[in-house]
């Protein structure tokens, strides 16, 4: 009886002896009714063989095109997508996609790379394509309702010669008209059937006004990464008015009955960092692997998200609205049973803003329980009431704030 519910648990919907397919609840319900005429056993679907599938992909090695001028253009038409999401239409689906607070949960992001490099000719494509980082989500609305549908939307907006910029968008149905929701950029890379090197897709064609400015967009895009990367704090030292920034809130730490550096105080409705932090763990079980047989971005990408929003809640005292999610950078691949430790750390505010950095780090499973590093950050605003200022101490705390005011002038358009 134990086995069967167990089971029962674990199939999204079992099939009986009889042929039928039933509900979790209805099986318990037939088990406990025929508990006494013995065990009733529910087979498990069969598990897939994530080894063959990779063995039979080293055989599209040689579908790969040998340069991008060997692939014809595609237009942004080419890879458009729509998706709807009926919670209105369709009520018995919204518990799926709902919180405690019955507002609607972010669902997993539209994937339309493969349709820009579709080849009919081929039986499947050779290509890998994962997600390199997200570029950023904006919200247009902080209310989602849970009653009412929801339409995705979205298309290829910029190519380069291995990397493609996709733009999802997210709308829900008022008074009969769609309302945009939220804006994603997400920058996908092609890869080789064995997600070792780069491989080459197909250039992107504009058509009409709309289509170019997009994909200038991209261009802009692409240029500004590369900008934020050189300019890194971990690269290079602050600038001459962010050093003024740091020394004045050294200043206003220091205490006035002492003339010593070392004598810190917290001022007026303030927090150290160091007292911002809220940490997680995650075992990586293999139902989230995806056909690498790596951890999904997508559940990472999740847990860090869920994770910066408890601190955000936690330190503004009240349920946070998100505003903009940004740089969710995919370093390393995870792999399954590793141990995914995440630390999310408040690290600006201003008025009733909080910047919420998010950090994960890997435990191996035979590693001995040493750390690789970082897979993906994460640094989401969220939007409260008037929340307290946060304070560094250190200098390294002192650019984790830079960092953050940063990220946070680029999400308000400063």
């Amino acid at each position: 009886f134990a086995l069967a519910v167990k089971r029962a648990y674990t199939t999204e919907r079992p099939i009986l002896g009889d042929g039928k397919h039933v509900s979790k609840l209805e099986l318990i319900h037939r088990v406990c009714s025929q508990s006494s005429n013995g065990p009733l056993f529910v087979p498990l679907p069969a598990p897939r063989d994530h080894k063959q599938a990779l063995e039979e992909r080293l055989s599209l090695s040689s579908m790969l095109a040998r340069s991008q001028g060997d692939l014809p253009p595609r237009s942004m038409k080419d890879s458009s997508h729509e998706v709807h999401l009926p919670l209105g239409s369709q009520p018995h689906i919204r518990e799926k996609y709902l919180t405690h607070h019955n507002t609607v949960r972010y669902p997993h992001r539209l994937l339309i790379s493969y349709s820009h490099t579709h080849n009919p000719a081929l039986p499947r494509s050779p290509l890998s394509i994962v997600t390199a980082l997200v570029d950023k989500i904006d919200m247009r609305q902080h209310t989602i309702y849970p009653d009412r549908d929801i339409k995705f939307t979205g298309h290829v907006t910029w190519v380069g010669k291995t990397s493609i910029e996709a733009k999802m968008y997210m709308s829900q149905l008022h008074e009969g008209a769609y309302s945009p929701v939220l804006e994603a950029t997400f920058v996908m890379v092609a890869r080789d059937p064995e997600n070792k090197r780069a491989a080459y897709v197909n250039p992107l064609k504009p058509e009409g006004a709309e289509e170019e400015r997009l994909f200038q967009q991209g261009e802009v895009n692409k240029t500004r990464r590369v900008e934020l990367s050189t300019a890194s704090l971990l690269k290079v030292a602050p600038t001459a008015e962010e050093r003024k920034v740091v020394h004045s809130q050294f200043l206003s730490t220091l205490d006035p009955q002492t003339v010593s550096f070392r004598s810190r105080v917290l001022p007026p409705k303030s927090v150290w960092m160091e007292d911002a932090k809220v940490k997680g763990l995650e075992i990586c079980h293999p139902q989230e692997r995806n056909i690498f047989n790596r951890i999904f971005g997508g559940f990472l990408m999740r847990k860090a998200y869920e994770l910066g929003w408890a601190n955000a809640c936690s330190y503004g005292g009240c349920r946070p609205n998100l505003v903009a999610v940004d740089d969710i950078l995919f370093q390393k691949p995870v792999e399954i049973g590793s141990l995914l430790l995440l630390s999310s750390q408040v690290c600006y505010t201003e008025g009733n803003f909080i910047q919420v950095r998010v950090h994960t780090e890997v435990a191996g499973p035979s590693d001995g329980g040493s750390t690789t590093p970082p897979t993906c950050s994460t640094s989401p605003s969220c939007r409260t009431t008037t929340v307290p200022m946060i304070v560094p101490q250190s200098y390294g705390e002192s650019m984790l704030y830079l960092d953050g005011k940063r990220h946070f002038s680029q999400a308000a358009g400063i």
